[in-house]
């Protein structure tokens, strides 16, 4: 392999072992050369390096590039550092730490924001020349969609630690490079804001190096949630002294400068009939930004809730945030569900129309995702337990389709067609072609989805024997009917699907790799019920109005303490659960209204074994902030007033706790 790095060795010494670089680069060729590799051409590759250059090779990355992108324009990269500006604080100390120890040692510390840009760089100064001839330098592109696999883009896309060893990039020009990085999530919501990654030539690897900068990532981390709890007080100290006037019985709802809950307070002894949404710290409220005043706030507040008070919050200056105030006897409740996703029927159908309920991020993610794979035309594995709606998943592809659904949809069931059947199911057979096939011959499933989709359901079902078949059907976009040789051409999109996970099976032997590699280029996980609890009701409701719909009767009520069963409970059956829960309940129930009695006993015990002693309501919820309060007034009292032994027993610093105190009004005095 050639060596870029004038003056460094590409060896890597003990760890040769470790890594056979001779068998990744001949697997590398053989992917590019083949598209698809037979399972003993990648036994020597790491199965997260696979399938990230499956995602670059979709992604139509230039295997052969020298370089990555670079935004050579200062305008540009100065906005990138002024949006990620609490990003590069928090990165100072660290980076300062790490800097002396990397000025004779090859390798370079680099933070980019969450799309790859570089950043900040420090290190060896040799290295940063070198680094310069593949834009490794400020301004640098290095998600996956931009330069494929490499240490920065790979640990972004896969949202963990990530090591890349020189011929394990998947662009010719940086494979004489090495790297280790680690995505940074934001405190507050957990989204990845961005990387740390440490490169150099081959020689600086060590397989230890993706802990090291793991631990640089978790500091960096560290540091943004001190700053924004920092925030969060003079948050609250601001809406103390310049926020919207209030009575001791208003609910309040502090929100930071993009929209996200830092605070949200009501009274113990507010009103039954103040409703407030359950939201929880960090999560998204409204979109905010610095140029909307208060009536665009109001505006993008939802109708059911009436603030009598909308105050924008400044810090130093600079727009930090926005209160809201929420007077008692306003009925406050979350935003109510959108209107479901229509799948119109196909064609000849006229009631095969479809709705997809949710708005919970997983399933919209996954909705998006299926709109899109639809408009690309590729295979498409959809995968999910048990009864979460997959074959949804495939409608909805169908649908979204340039055809519009006009097309063909066929489904095959792998797991209900004998292993004989199988290839004339979906091949189809000449005349005479076997005993039991038909005098005039059959088209199979491919031929009948020409033009359309193709949905093969319980796919870790097909036989092993007949997978390489599907392998070149998929490769060649042609059939060949059992015997007969003559070859017919077919336009299918296909989508298969699984509740198992295809991986292990490829590991057991069970499935073949190379059809995996093929098929989950485009892999959509439907996310399971539990996983989607802020839908569940929105589901409750359309299934209970569709049976009685059906039935020709009145919906059923939902009793308070049924609304808390159903919304705790795990559903192993998922989707089809609920589903057939409402069917059971319309036929058995005499009365309206649907008690927690009146649930299954599995779903009654679940819940109580998990849930808290008494019923906690919307009127008397106690968010973190309160915890937190009854926790220093609990230790000031155990400590006897001493601040230092409450500092310590809390594991926060003086400074900290001395502006808690200021922020919830406690007295430090103790007679």
């Amino acid at each position: 392999m050639t060596d870029q790095l004038s003056g460094f060795h590409t060896r890597t010494g003990m760890f040769d072992d470790w890594l056979d670089q001779r068998a990744t680069m001949r697997a590398w060729e053989d992917f590019l050369t083949y598209r698809n590799m037979e399972q003993s051409r990648t036994a020597g590759v790491r199965r997260e390096i696979l399938e990230s250059w499956t995602r670059s090779l979709a992604s139509g990355i230039d295997a052969t590039a020298e370089l990555a992108p670079l935004d050579e324009t200062e305008e540009m990269l100065e906005a990138a550092q002024q949006k990620n500006a609490d990003l590069r604080a928090a990165a100072e100390r660290p980076f300062e730490k790490m800097g002396p120890l990397l000025s004779e040692a090859n390798a370079l510390l680099i933070l980019t924001d969450a799309e790859g840009l570089v950043l900040e760089q420090i290190g060896d100064l040799r290295t940063h020349y070198a680094a310069r001839s593949i834009h490794l330098i400020r301004g640098g592109k290095w998600d996956e969609a931009a330069i494929g696999t490499n240490g920065i883009g790979t640990a972004i896309r896969s949202g963990r630690p990530t090591l890349v060893h020189a011929s394990e990039h998947f662009c010719q020009g940086i494979k004489a490079w090495t790297c280790a990085a680690a995505p940074i999530r934001d405190p507050v919501d957990q989204r990845i804001i961005g990387a740390v990654d440490l490169s150099g030539p081959p020689a600086i690897f060590r397989p230890h190096n993706v802990a090291m900068i793991a631990s640089v990532a978790r500091e960096i981390e560290a540091a943004l949630a001190e700053r924004e709890e920092m925030r969060r007080t003079r948050l609250l100290e601001a809406f103390w002294d310049n926020g919207p006037a209030r009575s001791s019985r208003d609910a309040v709802l502090i929100l930071d400068r993009i929209g996200r809950v830092m605070y949200h307070r009501i009274p113990s002894d507010a009103p039954r009939d103040q409703m407030v949404p359950k939201l929880s710290l960090g999560q998204k409220f409204i979109p905010l930004s610095v140029t909307m005043s208060d009536q665009d706030i109001a505006r993008a507040i939802p109708p059911d809730l009436r603030p009598s008070g909308i105050s924008r919050l400044f810090l130093d200056g600079e727009f930090s945030g926005a209160a809201l105030v929420l007077p008692p006897r306003i009925r406050a409740v979350s935003t109510p569900p959108a209107e479901p996703f229509r799948i119109p029927p196909r064609a000849g159908a006229e009631h095969d129309e479809l709705l997809m309920i949710g708005q919970a991020p997983k399933f919209s993610t996954a909705v998006d995702l299926a709109r899109r794979a639809a408009s690309a035309g590729s295979a498409v594995l959809i995968q999910g337990e048990t009864g979460v709606g997959k074959e949804l998943f495939a409608r909805l592809i169908h649908s979204a389709a340039a055809h519009k659904g006009r097309a063909p949809f066929i489904t095959v069931n792998c797991g209900a067609i004998s292993a004989e059947l199988f290839g004339s199911e979906l091949f189809g057979h000449a005349p005479g072609a076997f005993t039991g096939a038909t005098r005039d011959g059959k088209p199979g499933k491919f031929e009948q989805a020409d033009g359309g989709v193709l949905c093969l359901d319980e796919i870790g079902e097909m036989p092993l024997e007949l997978q390489p078949y599907l392998l070149r059907v998929l490769e060649q976009r042609a059939v060949y009917r059992i015997g007969c040789s003559r070859r017919r051409q077919v336009d299918v999109q296909l989508v298969a699907m699984t509740n198992r996970d295809l991986s292990q099976e490829v590991e057991a032997g069970r499935f073949r790799r190379d059809l995996y590699y093929r098929l989950g280029a485009i892999t959509i996980e439907v996310p399971p019920l539990r996983e989607r609890q802020s839908d569940i009701l929105a589901l409750a409701d359309h299934f209970n109005r569709a049976v009685a719909v059906r039935l020709k009767r009145e919906p059923l009520q939902l009793s308070e303490e049924a609304a808390h069963l159903m919304t705790g409970y795990a559903w192993p059956g998922n989707v089809r659960e609920l589903r057939n829960m409402f069917e059971r309940l319309h036929l058995m129930l005499s009365g309206s209204v649907v008690t927690a009695e009146d649930l299954p006993k599995a779903m009654r015990e679940v819940v109580a074994s998990t849930a808290p002693a008494a019923p906690i309501d919307a009127a008397t919820l106690v968010n973190l902030t309160d915890v937190e309060e009854q926790t220093i007034r609990r230790t000031l009292i155990a400590e006897q007033g001493n601040l230092t032994r409450v500092a310590n027993a809390l594991g926060i610093s003086r400074p900290t706790l001395y502006r808690k105190l200021k922020t919830y009004g406690i007295r430090r005095t103790f007679g």
